[in-house]
């Protein structure tokens, strides 16, 4: 299973839809793997959204991941956690999960990212990579050439999130990431599953792909 696009559900950005059908757009469109994102949300209800995205993205074959909330995504039955660097530590997670559980680690630079690699991290995700404007706390884009770095420092699959969608999608894949996570260029679209379809052949094209029509 890859991570070339990797969906991010919203409940302010995803105009008025579920997490859940949120995911089943993002599916439909062809998204490798969906993330529960919800810093709102009661832990009860949060769990109830992520056995509803789960259902989604079995029925999908896609993998399922859950930002933060390592409670809850085991009991969803997730096939991981999203950890930012202020989150539990990735080694204190690696300690209680299954072999096979994902983790994955928001970084902001390559020194941040081989220490996610040495302490049990899947895959590291450099965030943001571009400002945005959908996370209030991203912070400044880091750029590609921090991405570059990254690429060059850990042998773990790469994301790049933040401030991506089709005009700039092709060169962060052709400066070093294997898949692009992405909220507004999905979830924020009036028709999401086009989005996310359009999203992912220009991946697979900047892969080497067949160029998109």
């Amino acid at each position: 299973m890859g991570y070339d696009l990797y969906v991010i559900t919203d409940a302010g950005i995803g105009r008025g839809r579920s997490h859940a059908e949120q995911a089943g757009l993002a599916v439909e469109g062809g998204a490798d793997v969906v993330q529960l994102r919800d810093k709102a949300l009661a832990p009860r209800d949060l769990l109830a959204a992520a056995r509803a995205v789960r259902a989604v993205t079995r029925a999908a074959g896609a993998l399922f991941i859950v930002n933060d909330h390592l409670e809850v995504a085991l009991s969803a039955g997730a096939d991981g956690v999203h950890l930012g660097q202020g989150d539990l530590p990735v080694a204190a997670a690696r300690a209680v999960v299954p072999s096979d559980f994902i983790l994955g680690v928001s970084v902001g630079n390559a020194a941040e990212a081989v220490l996610a690699v040495e302490s049990g991290a899947d895959y590291v995700a450099l965030s943001p990579t571009f400002s945005t404007g959908s996370k209030a706390d991203a912070g400044p884009g880091r750029g590609l050439d921090t991405l570059r770095a990254v690429r060059a420092a850990v042998p773990v699959p790469l994301l790049a999130i933040g401030g991506i969608g089709p005009a700039n999608v092709g060169e962060v894949v052709r400066a070093g990431a294997d898949g692009v996570a992405v909220i507004s260029a999905v979830v924020g679209q009036e028709d999401a599953a086009g989005a996310a379809r359009r999203m992912k052949a220009l991946i697979v094209a900047a892969k080497g792909g067949e160029v998109p029509c």
